[in-house]
């Protein structure tokens, strides 16, 4: 499995916002997107400005697909001017 975690740090008054799109864009990706195994959103419960995702797909191209479709690239220009950091690692689940 291919695995993506990102941090976003986001300006304070947008995190309402952000949080709500960034839901979204995990709900259609999970219910739409076949490679797509899971895709967690959490935030830290008194700094709602950090953002983490958790997400889990087939392989590399499933998550090549994901950032290709139309619901992420909406997400992506929605989001991108609240965005004061954003960190992306990925790994490969060797255990589930």
């Amino acid at each position: 499995m291919y695995v993506v975690t990102v941090e976003f740090i986001v300006e304070p008054q947008q995190a309402a916002a952000f949080r709500r799109e960034v839901v979204a864009n995990a709900r259609v990706s999970r219910d739409k997107e076949p490679g797509c195994r899971q895709f967690d959103v959490c935030t830290i419960p008194d700094d709602p400005t950090t953002i983490f995702l958790y997400e889990v797909y087939t392989n590399r191209a499933a998550f090549d697909a994901h950032l290709a479709t139309s619901h992420f690239r909406t997400f992506d220009a929605a989001v991108g001017s609240w965005v004061v950091r954003k960190t992306v690692r990925i790994f490969e689940r060797i255990e589930s």
